[in-house]
């Protein structure tokens, strides 16, 4: 029998990055700029990919961990104001469990030195995932280093 359980997480993280606030924002808005930056790279077969940025628009990325778990994310846009913020809904599934269901706010703000972003996020973990949080945390930080390399 599967214990049923529900966990919450939640978590802040800021970056400057020494790039204006639209190179920023467009490593997000232009799709083949996002994909150059965003996902596991190399770690993963990569499977169903759609990108719909605009509000009500879908995102879904889905691949393979090499001998691995297949993982599926699947977003909706709910704000969209450019240069400033984007506000997402966002599932994910491990091997067709759903795990997760996430809320997430990305602001641009511009500094003297460039961009400083901010990711925000409120999360609830599912069942067997309920100890997941921190690990969602900690991907979403390599995700901005990743960006971070990319905008160098």
């Amino acid at each position: 029998m599967t214990e049923r359980r529900l966990a919450r997480s939640g978590f802040t993280l800021t970056r400057d990055y020494p790039v204006p606030v639209e190179r920023v924002w467009d490593a997000f808005a232009d799709e083949d700029q996002k994909l150059a930056w965003w996902g596991a790279g190399d770690a993963i077969e990569p499977g169903e990919w759609a990108y719909d940025f605009r509000v009500g628009g879908r995102d879904i990325a889905e691949g393979k961990f090499h001998e691995g778990p297949v993982s599926r994310y699947v977003a909706t846009y709910t704000d969209i104001v450019e240069h400033v913020r984007i506000v997402t809904t966002y599932d994910m599934w491990i091997d067709g469990v759903h795990m997760s269901t996430s809320l997430a706010s990305l602001e641009f703000e511009p500094i003297e030195a460039g961009t400083r972003f901010t990711h925000v996020e409120q999360g609830v973990f599912f069942d067997r995932f309920w100890a997941d949080g921190a690990g969602r945390e900690e991907g979403t930080r390599g995700l901005l280093d990743a960006l971070g390399n990319y905008l160098a």
